[in-house]
């Protein structure tokens, strides 16, 4: 587990088409996609520079619920996003929340074991399909 709870990976495509395929992955498993969030454009509508930086929104009640059955507050988190962005050479990553830093930070104990091992396996499932070539 990353000690800031965030797993980054680097993308061997462009923002754009990494944004297409992790969406095209979501699709395929039928997890909705429920905002697509351009920060970069919204930097440049308040006549600021940002560099590409693109939020995508996506979850699953059946996934999901279960946490929050163990504590609702894991709700704050929930639905799940992935953040692909732009450094400053032009690399474009992937990042998201470690479904078992989520678990350490609301103590969800051995009963959410389980859903936590599944959720990180379909998330490490959706950011390879994304990054990888």
């Amino acid at each position: 587990m990353q000690r800031d709870g965030l797993i980054t990976i680097a993308s061997s495509h462009t923002l754009a088409a990494t944004i297409d395929r992790l969406i095209a992955a979501l699709d395929a498993r039928g997890i909705t996609v429920f905002a697509r969030i351009d920060h970069a454009a919204g930097a440049a509508s308040v006549d600021m520079a940002l560099r590409p930086t693109t939020v995508v929104i996506f979850g699953n009640p059946a996934a999901g619920t279960p946490l929050m059955q163990h504590d609702q507050r894991v709700g704050l988190d929930l639905p799940l996003k992935a953040l692909v962005w732009e450094d400053a050479s032009g690399q474009t990553w992937l990042t998201y929340s470690d479904p078992a830093w989520l678990a350490e930070r609301y103590g969800l104990g051995d009963e959410s074991k389980n859903v936590e091992a599944r959720l990180a396996a379909t998330l490490a499932g959706f950011a390879t399909a994304a990054t990888s070539p």
